[in-house]
């Protein structure tokens, strides 16, 4: 469904583009008709960098460290593309590329079940499944639907990956979410009671403590991730205190939707900062893929480079 739907947007775009460029170049004014069709077509980039302007304000009592102007320009470049690759190219064309990986012969390795976030699809994951492909590791990658259902609605999704993964390789689990992807996971180990299936769970860019962005949005499951909601209260206030002993939050002060940044942060959890990185731009560092390469057993070049690229 969001696959159709991210196709659907993308041609939407592109034609308006194309119908500002071309009415304005048939009237004679193909300076013009230049400037509208990149004014179209680079809308969320304009969209980003209000997101970025507003960092410092809405951090300023944050205890993350203070980003600096440069880390800031830095992270809006790297965010426009790495968004622009994700939600134009690799969740609404490319979401199937990669299959889950299975195979017959994985009795007693570690395998990765990845969860993505809000308006997202398993496509975000293509960059790694293609490198833990290459390194024998095995996986699953959900689809979280309905896309604006409740976080609830997800568990048995979950569920059913994590059996998937344990029946193949005899083994616990790493479970590597995005975003909303990790209250999902929370969620899912409250309902199943699953922290013994575990090896260990890392999130990425999750807003554990809720963001502020998610007041900007109305579905049922942006208003779960509001800050104080009570859907989170009540999920924090049933989860025992050793929980979060086994969750690594990777966070970072240039998070543009996971506002203020330690929200993505658990008392008690390995929290470790990224410097000046976006949200989807977190789901791209080799600072990340190398941590989870290194739980499964995995380390040495497949780590690099400095970003993952894939299709």
């Amino acid at each position: 469904m969001l696959a159709r739907l991210q196709q659907f947007t993308s041609f939407v775009v592109l034609a308006i583009a194309l119908a500002s460029a071309g009415t304005l170049a048939e009237r004679g004014q193909p300076l013009w008709a230049a400037v509208a069709f990149v004014a179209v077509a680079s809308g969320s980039a304009i969209v980003l960098a209000v997101e970025f302007l507003l960092l410092p304000w809405v951090n300023r009592n944050d205890p993350a460290p203070t980003a600096s102007a440069a880390q800031l320009l830095k992270a809006w470049w790297s965010e426009v593309l790495a968004a622009t690759r994700v939600f134009c190219w690799q969740q609404p064309f490319r979401s199937r590329v990669q299959p889950d990986n299975l195979p017959s012969r994985a009795d007693g390795t570690v395998g990765v079940v990845f969860v993505h976030g809000f308006v997202c699809n398993r496509g975000l994951w293509n960059p790694w499944l293609g490198r833990l492909r290459r390194v024998g590791v095995p996986f699953v990658a959900v689809d979280l639907e309905p896309v604006f259902g409740s976080i609830d609605d997800y568990v048995p999704i979950i569920e059913r990956a994590v059996r998937r993964v344990e029946a193949a390789t005899g083994a616990r689990p790493l479970i590597v979410a995005h975003s909303m992807g990790g209250l999902a996971v929370r969620a899912w180990l409250d309902a199943c009671h699953a922290d013994a299936r575990v090896r260990r769970v890392v999130t990425i860019g999750t807003p554990h403590r809720g963001t502020l962005m998610a007041r900007f949005a109305p579905s049922r499951n942006a208003s779960q991730m509001r800050p104080e909601s009570g859907w989170q209260r009540a999920l924090a206030a049933r989860e025992p205190t050793a929980r979060y002993q086994h969750f690594t939050c990777f966070y970072s002060h240039c998070d543009n939707i996971v506002v203020p940044a330690s929200s993505s942060t658990l008392p008690g959890a390995d929290n470790r900062h990224v410097s000046g990185v976006g949200h989807v731009d977190l789901a791209r560092q080799a600072t990340v893929l190398c941590e989870v390469l290194r739980q499964v057993g995995v380390a040495g070049p497949a780590c690099l480079p400095e970003q993952i690229d894939g299709p």
